[in-house]
């Protein structure tokens, strides 16, 4: 009788599937901390660009407040203005109160004229009385004659005296006045004349009431 020679099965080796097994809880980690990462990022995008709108609409709602006043708008009577140098226009919301610059400086100046002090005093007393509380913005303009950026530094000199002047002797509220000087971009006449000239140089001080500032 032959003997057979039956020899036991020889185990497989474990260790390609171990490394096979690892290799998978690898990709999976990596795999799972990309997804995490990039809904953080999504989210933090997304929290940024709110943040970003939210200062966007707040400074177009800023500027959009003054950019609904209209300077052609027709004239108002106030009864408490009396002097015939002081323009008024307006509506229930605001009021504009023009003086041209020979009433309020020399030429080429921007100190007030100590003649001038009578026209303020009423644009004071009317604000007081009609827009206390509001905000209130100085505009000024110059005409075309010279350089540019002269005109416009200029402007911004006699609207920043304005506004001393209001402060310390009208009692306005510093806080409540801004300036925003134009120089020669925004002619009422032309400046081809001498006439055209001294309309163009001048300060706009508009008043709005408290409600509407807001």
């Amino acid at each position: 009788m032959a003997n057979l020679d039956v020899q036991p099965k020889k185990k497989g080796s474990i260790l390609p599937w171990l490394l096979l097994a690892l290799g998978l809880l690898a990709l999976l980690f990596f795999l799972f901390k990309g997804c995490g990462k990039n809904e953080g990022d999504t989210n933090t995008t997304t929290a940024m660009s709110s943040d970003s709108a939210s200062t966007s609409a707040t400074a177009s709602a800023a500027s959009s407040s003054w950019d609904d006043i209209d300077f052609n708008g027709p004239r108002a009577n106030y009864e408490e203005i009396t002097d015939s140098n002081i323009n008024v226009r307006g509506n229930n919301n605001y009021g504009i109160y023009g003086v041209g610059e020979n009433i309020l400086f020399d030429k080429g100046k921007s100190d007030i004229r100590s003649a001038a002090e009578q026209n303020l005093q009423q644009i004071s007393a009317s604000i007081a009385k009609r827009y206390s509380g509001g905000e209130v913005r100085i505009y000024g303009y110059t005409d075309a004659t010279g350089d540019a950026a002269a005109n416009k530094q200029l402007a911004e000199q006699r609207a920043a005296s304005v506004r001393s002047w209001l402060v310390k002797n009208g009692k306005v509220d510093e806080g409540r006045i801004s300036l925003h000087p134009i120089g020669e971009a925004q002619p009422v006449a032309s400046n081809a004349t001498s006439e055209g000239r001294q309309q163009n140089r001048r300060v706009e001080i508009v008043a709005k009431g408290a409600q509407s500032g807001q």
